[in-house]
């Protein structure tokens, strides 16, 4: 066996040769019947293990405090009306359980009953941990072809289309211009070419044509550039609103739904939308100048124009309608692929560890099954839809023909101009309905990001006519009056109506079993969560009336997980470069950092790797307390920020705590019981309620608290 301290083997040796050293393995034999022995059975297997090794007094010893707190809790937990189960379950010094995170808890919430919920609001679906992707049916709406040509600009679609039809304009004049020239009797007298004549011709030909390059090289131009400001705008749009969205939608809605608004939604509008668009634009021109010609050369062509219309429109719609469901499916069928992706890279080790490899390998694949099931569908429209537009094509041919041999003094270039521009519209026709088809589908992406960039935002960060004073909070003064608050709307409140006073620079302790509300409550403090009722002043300001960035720029919070940004330490501790390096290192100091930051060969410029996984958990929460000491600000919440520290480090910090944080209102969730013992009060919460909240002298004094009830079990008392 090997014992690590400080990085280095600080012993090593068999079981029984290291409860001879009496070393650190002994302490930690000995602490650990403390912390989580709770069965009498247990206790005696280990004591008759332990009968004859070198601390076979000190276990003794131990294991007899521990069957008196043990016979000693049952009486308790019955007083304070808590069952065995629930005082194991109690927050214990060192022994107590650590609470799940918050993505948990909210779960939890999520199964309950949708009992006490407020009139008018509908409940979640039963069992449902996160929201079914909103899928849109029928046509796409007009208003979002409005938002996204609003988007591109209207001087840009303006200037598109008026180049687009003079490219037509132009196309068309210049084949009529070379039936003209091929007509003209006056080209060729007395065998001869008339060069000024031709000179002429040649002239306007080559003019028409510069015309025609200019057109649609404008046009492409002119709406590449809208198209590029357009996709720039609307990315912006989403993710500003995105990371401005209250913390309920990340807890219901999977990452891989967010990152397939951010890529395959994107992309549509980067790339395939405006090609889409260009192609659409052209083609319409194109069959209407084909139209035209048509029915101008051939006059009686506009008797059948109208029945092959009204064909070629039901036609359209009709493909048009399953091929834009099939795009929406494909894109809701699409973020379960990257969510998916995204949690078996995140739990690769785990995957392996159990030789899960092939079944996560199937689940992939059946996914992007699944999303490919929607393509074989979308090419047999495509195939059906060939087919109709070619005997209309045909159609079209046929009656072109037919109407120019019937009109016998038909010119005869206009003739061949009208055969020649109906051979072209089978094409023609093809390309358009695909682009219409491609436009509405592909519109889609626009409706998507739409539907991101217009969901309700949390409060309003800045109110300027509402900026507290740069001083505030001078005292750090808290008032809960009537506050309860839920995650959601439709769930059950987790604090109910808690009211109570902390005056400025007191340490309370916050303690309670897990789901109890202890940390929704600080939820409720920085407004991560809205009030559902009642309000809460600081310095007797409603912190609901300023704005999010004054209110949390003001207080500081030391999470129980670690939240590290990859970058450099120091930009992880001063991210906003507002201090100098100076007080960053006397903050790495008080967290007992400072060795380790100049034992690494960067020093502040130290690399820190995505969430920090170069860097113990520990080391992670160290550099969160001294982000926190480099703040100080009035008002600091510790969220049982000592979870994952040893108990001598734990002790330093604490320690630091004191110093550095004298004069601020220090809220303290406890993981360890003795981390709060020397608080001036004590809040115990119980089921989002207060149960008892006083010094814990009284609370300790009061045999049949539940404050009581918890210390005895953790051994402290």
């Amino acid at each position: 066996m090997y014992v690590l301290k400080d990085g280095e083997v600080s012993e090593t040796g068999t079981y029984q040769e290291l409860l001879e050293k009496k070393g650190a393995f002994a302490e930690f034999i000995t602490q650990h019947i403390t912390e989580e022995i709770e069965d009498e059975d247990e206790l005696d297997e280990l004591q008759e293990q332990l009968a004859n090794t070198p601390i076979a007094k000190e276990i003794t010893r131990t294991i007899s405090r521990q069957r008196s707190r043990l016979s000693e809790s049952g009486s308790i937990g019955s007083q304070n009306g808590l069952d065995r189960t629930e005082s194991r379950e109690s927050l214990r010094s060192n022994g107590m359980k650590r609470k799940p995170s918050m993505s948990i808890r909210k779960m939890s919430v999520g199964r309950s009953s949708n009992k006490g919920k407020e009139p008018g609001e509908e409940p979640p679906s039963k069992g449902k941990l996160t929201t079914v992707e909103k899928e849109e049916k029928g046509n796409v709406k007009w208003d979002v072809y409005w938002y996204y040509l609003g988007a591109i600009g209207i001087a840009f679609i303006v200037g598109t289309i008026l180049f687009s039809i003079g490219f037509q304009v132009f196309g068309i004049a210049t084949n009529v211009w070379l039936g003209m020239w091929s007509e003209d009797p006056n080209m060729v007298v007395d065998g001869k070419v008339d060069a000024a004549l031709r000179d002429m011709y040649l002239g306007v030909y080559g003019a028409l044509g510069i015309g025609q390059a200019l057109s649609i090289l404008s046009s492409s131009l002119i709406f590449t550039k809208g198209t590029m400001f357009a996709a720039t705008k609307l990315h912006n749009f989403m993710l500003k609103n995105v990371l401005r969205l209250p913390m309920a939608f990340f807890d219901t809605t999977p990452s891989g739904r967010i990152l397939s608004r951010f890529s395959n939604d994107i992309i549509g509008i980067d790339l395939r939308l405006p090609m889409t668009f260009t192609v659409f634009f052209q083609n319409t021109f194109r069959v209407i100048g084909t139209m035209l010609v048509i029915c101008f050369t051939t006059p009686l062509f506009t008797a059948v124009i109208i029945p092959l219309l009204a064909i070629y429109i039901f036609i359209q719609r009709y493909y048009v309608a399953t091929s834009r469901q099939l795009r929406r499916i494909e894109s809701v069928s699409k973020s379960p692929i990257y969510s998916h992706f995204g949690e078996t890279v995140t739990g690769t080790h785990v995957i392996r560890a159990y030789g899960q490899v092939a079944r996560f390998t199937e689940i992939s694949e059946n996914k992007v099954d699944l999303n490919q099931k929607t393509m074989y569908p979308s090419n047999s429209s495509s195939l059906w839809l060939t087919v109709r537009l070619e005997t209309i094509g045909n159609l079209i041919i046929l009656f072109a023909a037919l109407f120019a041999v019937l009109g016998k003094d038909l010119n005869p270039a206009l003739v061949g101009l009208s055969v020649s521009y109906s051979m072209n519209i089978t094409n023609t026709l093809n390309f358009l309905v695909r682009m219409i088809s491609d436009v509405e589908t592909t519109i889609v992406s626009v409706e998507r990001i739409k539907e991101y960039g217009e969901m309700e935002t949390e409060a309003d960060w800045d109110i300027p006519n509402k900026k507290p004073a740069e001083t505030w909070p001078e005292n750090g003064q808290l008032d809960f009056k009537n506050f309860s608050v839920k995650y959601r709307a439709g769930l059950d409140l987790v604090l109910k109506g808690i009211s109570f006073h902390i005056k400025g620079g007191e340490k309370v302790g916050i303690v309670g079993r897990t789901g109890a509300g202890k940390s929704s409550l600080t939820l409720g403090l920085f407004r991560i969560i809205e009030a559902a009722h009642g309000q809460i002043l600081i310095d007797n300001k409603d912190i609901a009336d300023i704005g999010l960035h004054d209110l949390r720029s003001r207080l500081t919070i030391i999470p129980q997980d670690a939240v590290l940004f990859s970058g450099s330490l120091r930009m992880n501790l001063d991210p906003f470069d507002k201090y100098s390096d100076k007080d960053v290192w006397n903050s790495l100091e008080l967290a007992h950092l400072k060795e380790f930051t100049k034992g690494l060969s960067g020093g502040l410029s130290h690399i820190v790797s995505e969430g920090g996984d170069n860097m113990s958990v520990g080391q992670r929460q160290l550099v969160c307390l001294a982000r926190a000491l480099l703040r100080k600000t009035k008002i600091l919440i510790l969220d049982e920020a000592t979870a994952a520290i040893d108990l001598e480090t734990d002790d330093l910090i604490q320690k630091t705590i004191r110093t550095a944080f004298a004069d601020c209102t220090v809220l303290t969730i406890a993981h360890r019981l003795n981390t709060i013992i020397d608080s001036d009060r004590v809040l115990v919460l119980d089921q989002g309620k207060i149960a008892e909240f006083n010094t814990p002298k009284v609370l300790l004094d009061d045999k049949t608290s539940i404050f009581y009830g918890m210390c005895k079990d953790a051994g402290i008392v």
